[in-house]
């Protein structure tokens, strides 16, 4: 069993229009833009992250703002649901701030003891949070958001499932335990972890698989220390037969990616080098950062993405 994984990394969706996924990011939610970068894949794309103030492992929604996408078809085979985590009592705030910004989806529940507030990201993405202890974290408190109510990170995640078996024990393989069963929902916590630590398995045998669009999770990528812990990890998820992917720089951490039982494409992403390996942090997010192999084609790529405003 990897013991090294220690809960979510970042969560990265695709979206629609640029400048409304950053506004709901920045001005709803109230989280800081921590990097303006490009799909390193397809450069004539922004690749924004979202977090908290130096985008903590853990914190970090991240989006590929496509333009004119057609918007992703919700099924089975996806993260249906990203999780926030804020501090209990903070659900009231939160409902008559999302009405007021005509936020759609708004939906109040309990889930193994836990109240949510589900709600609509701005292309259908399925968004909720979650009461917690606030675990030493800290929040970002942008666009007035009291600290008493602000996002401390994620929660964790809840995905869609035809069959859940396989990947719960995928998940167990990885460090995260069995906690508890309610209804369709099935709970996997890893211990000692970075506090974005859960994972609930929705299975729904009937259901249709979903279909990739804005406002669906690309993939989810968890936590590891550094680069040495993440080659053992890649080692030992090959052995056991999973399709893994050679280590893919991705300037603020390194990647390896699988794809799940289930369909979920998974990343494991190393803690290192962070966000501010070019940035000062009071500057995080401030400017447009390319790798270095996109450079020499700074002007042609800055003319074809939108201006963000602010």
């Amino acid at each position: 069993m990897i013991t090294e994984i220690k809960g979510l990394h970042h969560v990265t969706s695709m979206a629609g229009d640029a400048n409304d996924n950053n506004a709901f990011f920045t001005k709803v939610l109230g989280l800081r833009r921590v990097k303006i970068t490009v799909n390193f894949d397809a450069p004539e794309v922004y690749h924004l992250y979202f977090g908290d103030e130096v985008g903590t492992p853990g914190a970090v929604m991240t989006t590929f703002p496509f333009g004119q996408m057609p918007r992703g078809t919700r099924g089975v085979g996806e993260v249906g649901v990203t999780e926030f985590a804020v501090p209990h009592g903070a659900l009231g705030y939160w409902k008559d701030r999302l009405a007021a910004a005509g936020v759609t989806g708004l939906a109040e529940g309990e889930a193994f003891g836990e109240k949510r507030l589900g709600f609509d990201g701005p292309d259908g993405d399925g968004f909720a949070l979650v009461e917690t202890d606030v675990r030493g974290r800290t929040p970002w408190t942008g666009a007035d958001v009291p600290e008493s109510a602000a996002i401390l990170g994620f929660h964790g995640a809840r995905f869609a499932l035809r069959d859940a078996d396989a990947t719960g024990e995928l998940l167990r393989f990885m460090g995260y335990q069995k906690m508890d069963t309610q209804g369709d929902l099935t709970r996997y916590v890893v211990e000692g972890g970075n506090a974005a630590d859960t994972i609930d398995l929705q299975e729904a045998p009937s259901a249709k698989p979903a279909h990739q669009g804005a406002g669906s999770v690309h993939h989810i990528a968890f936590s590891v220390e550094d680069r040495a812990t993440q080659l053992d990890v890649r080692k030992r998820l090959v052995d056991t037969g999973y399709d893994v992917t050679p280590v893919i720089d991705r300037d603020y951490f390194w990647s390896i990616y699988f794809r799940t039982p289930g369909g979920v494409l998974f990343e494991v992403a190393t803690n290192e080098p962070g966000f501010d390996r070019d940035e000062d942090t009071a500057n995080l997010g401030s400017a447009l950062k390319l790798p270095d192999r996109y450079e020499p084609h700074r002007a042609k790529i800055e003319a074809h993405l939108p201006q963000l405003v602010e």
